[in-house]
């Protein structure tokens, strides 16, 4: 039953049976679609009263029935008094609390009763007890999932037994039980047994450590926090949809100067577009300044993180981190800071800075580092335990330097993720680098300069032939390659400093560049004096490392070879992305001949294990540094610049190898890597 208000748009529920009438408040309307009047509720109320268009009412009737008419209607048209509504609302919503809680009460009655154990069902179909346990398989099956796997073949020859489902049950729980015992007794064992944090180093290699480590800091960017990662992505939205360099470096009539500022303006409203969109109040005390100016330190620091990550990760923002250092590039100049009113380049946040700024130099003197930085890499010597007892000794360290050292202004969190971005650095050698140390083992395990083991492994080369552009003996081929490895390794050891380095020569506002074509399209030339000084100690280092030199020592920088210090990062984060896949063949081979097709196919056409691992070895020692990957001396050949582009010469044939096969067998995909993040 509904009562009226005089607008007939309000309503209240009188029978709260039906809580679906709660959702909405509306007029009931007639089969015509007019509001339902006073002496139609009358009929739905008392069906059998009669209506007006009934012939049969008397006069009498018609009078009475609209004096009562009357009257209802009064009585439904008076509205209810703010005390009546405020109880029958109290009470819709007592008796709606109480059906909320007869509901939850259902809902969390026990079922665990009804409830089959997961451990109990069949392995296969998972709704079904199980009743057959295959020994050989170690599953439980019902038996239609079991004769349907062991109908034929190995597996129709396994030996079976039935079990009840009681039985299982009881077996599970011993299980459940006897590995809660288990798992108690090992964190007792743990916690009872104190960590060794000592270190077996002696004096005179401690010091060394420490110097190195000192000086290294000095390089290795600081680790993004959570805070400066969502910044980061702002950084490659916004670079990701920009055009900078498709705008900047083309041939124009306009104005370059104008060009430049106009889309750095451009990237500055995107980037505040998009802090807008991810924390308004910042964004809106952001976009209130009147000018970019104004944000100045705001967009230092985004570029600056972007520039971080990006030394730390060289695998991502490969396309946008070209884009990003020639815009800031751009930015640096004199003419373009007094358009814009200020500059986008600050310095790279590295540990060293960091410490200092909160004279904390002092926690590298801490024996406990070097167990606190170490990179615990998985080894075919150590047994999982082993890899656990060192990653448990590594955060032990890592708490124990932090709680030690920790201050008011700089806090454990802070110390950890110093400690954190030492390790990361860690981590870059032995992804970057070890690479070229296991292809150094090889080159010397499998080869001798005074020795050829068969013709077909001799590393000679001579020119024209498989596209080789120079002509060596074995022995000279030997150390050559040999020289180009440990160079690539010092070039790695060396490559946050490097490239820190070609940043200060790339953002120098003293050193401008040249728009060039250089046979590859429109590149900035610039000169590189600080990375080409660097270059060439660790050039001369590597010299008097091997003992003399083979081939050319000319390195190209700045010019059409290698047109600027970014060019010449770009290229050098190649090497392990050339070295590792080979390396990964290489050790994969034994995994492979496990299998007994496999094994029969490596036997058949490469005549054995070995034999494969040397003929891969060969061909690369040979054409990937033969001076090929171009139409000259100049610009292949044994210079330093030369012996990578050999290497890529090479790499670009791989399919046309012999051996391709069995790079796909051991998960081989390809050198480049990708380029999506």
């Amino acid at each position: 039953m509904y009562r009226l208000t005089k607008d007939w748009r309000e309503q209240s529920e009188l029978d709260d049976s039906d809580e679906d009438n709660l959702m909405g408040a509306r007029p009931y309307m007639n089969i015509q679609g007019k509001p339902k009047g006073v002496e139609g509720l009358i009929r739905i109320n008392n069906p059998n009263r009669p209506s007006q268009d009934d012939t049969s009412d008397s006069d009498d009737d018609n009078s009475d029935n609209e004096d009562l008419a009357t009257k209802i209607e009064n009585s439904l048209m008076q509205s209810p008094t703010r005390e009546e509504r405020d109880r029958r609302d109290k009470e819709k919503k007592e008796k709606r609390a109480e059906q909320l809680r007869q509901i939850r009460s259902q809902q969390q009655a026990p079922q665990q009763e009804s409830q089959v154990d997961k451990s109990n069902l069949c392995i296969e179909c998972e709704d079904t007890p199980g009743q057959v346990r295959c020994e050989q398989c170690g599953e439980i099956y019902c038996d239609l999932c079991f004769k349907s796997q062991h109908r034929k073949g190995n597996r129709s020859q396994h030996r079976f037994e039935k079990i009840e489902i009681a039985q299982l049950s009881q077996q599970n729980q011993s299980q459940e039980s006897t590995k809660t015992t288990d798992s108690k007794s090992e964190k007792t064992t743990s916690s009872s047994s104190s960590i060794d944090l000592s270190v077996d180093v002696s004096p005179e290699d401690y010091a060394k450590y420490k110097e190195a480590l000192l000086d290294r800091c000095k390089f290795t960017p600081i680790r993004l926090n959570q805070k400066e990662r969502k910044f980061l992505r702002l950084v490659e939205s916004a670079l990701n949809v920009s055009e900078y360099t498709d705008k900047i470096d083309i041939l124009s009539y306009k104005s370059k100067a104008e060009r430049i500022t106009e889309q750095l303006e451009d990237i500055c409203a995107t980037l505040l577009g998009l802090v807008v969109a991810c924390d308004y109040k910042m964004g809106q005390t952001m976009v209130n300044q009147k000018s970019y100016k104004d944000n100045e330190e705001f967009f230092q620091s985004l570029f600056e993180i972007a520039r971080r990550y990006k030394i730390t990760n060289p695998e991502k923002m490969r396309t946008d981190y070209g884009k990003l250092l020639y815009l800031l590039q751009d930015s640096v100049y004199k003419e373009i800071t007094t358009r814009m009113g200020f500059t986008m380049v600050r310095s790279i946040k590295t540990v060293y800075t960091v410490l200092e700024a909160a004279n904390l130099l002092s926690i590298l003197d801490d024996p406990t580092m070097l167990l606190a930085t170490t990179e615990v890499i998985e080894n075919e010597n150590l047994s999982r335990s082993d890899i656990e007892t060192l990653i448990k000794r590594k955060e032990v360290a890592i708490d124990t330097i932090s709680k030690k050292h920790a201050k008011a202004e700089f806090g454990q969190d802070d110390i950890k993720q110093v400690i954190y971005s030492i390790a990361d650095n860690n981590t870059f050698l032995a992804y970057n680098r070890d690479p070229v140390d296991k292809m150094i083992e090889y080159l010397s395990k499998y080869f001798s300069p005074k020795k050829i083991e068969k013709p077909d492994f001799s590393l000679e080369i001579n020119y024209g032939r498989g596209g080789a552009r120079l002509s060596h003996s074995h022995d000279r081929q030997y150390y050559y390659v040999m020289q180009s490895l440990h160079l690539w390794r010092g070039i790695m050891h060396d490559m946050f400093k490097l490239w820190l380095t070609a940043e200060l020569d790339l953002l120098d506002e003293q050193n401008y560049y040249r728009l060039r074509d250089t046979g590859q399209g429109l590149n900035r030339v610039q000169d590189a004096p600080r990375i080409y000084k660097l270059i060439a100690k660790i050039l001369s280092k590597t010299q008097q490392k091997v003992g003399g030199w083979v081939g050319s020592s000319v390195i190209h920088l700045g010019d059409h070879n290698v047109p600027n210090a970014f060019m010449f990062i770009d290229k050098y984060t190649q090497v392990p992305r050339i070295l590792a896949p080979i390396v990964r063949v290489i050790q994969r081979l034994d995994e492979i001949v496990q299998d007994p097709g496999l094994k029969d196919y490596i036997e058949e056409n490469f005549g054995g294990v070995d034999e494969c691992r040397k003929e891969i070895l060969t061909d690369f020692f040979k054409h990937g540094f033969d001076g090929s990957g171009a139409d000259n001396f100049f610009d292949a050949g044994s210079c330093i610049d030369g012996r990578l582009t050999s290497a890529w010469n090479w790499c670009s044939k791989i399919e046309k190898k012999r051996y391709y096969h069995v790079f796909k067998l051991a998960g081989f995909s390809g050198f480049d890597g990708e380029f999506q993040k």
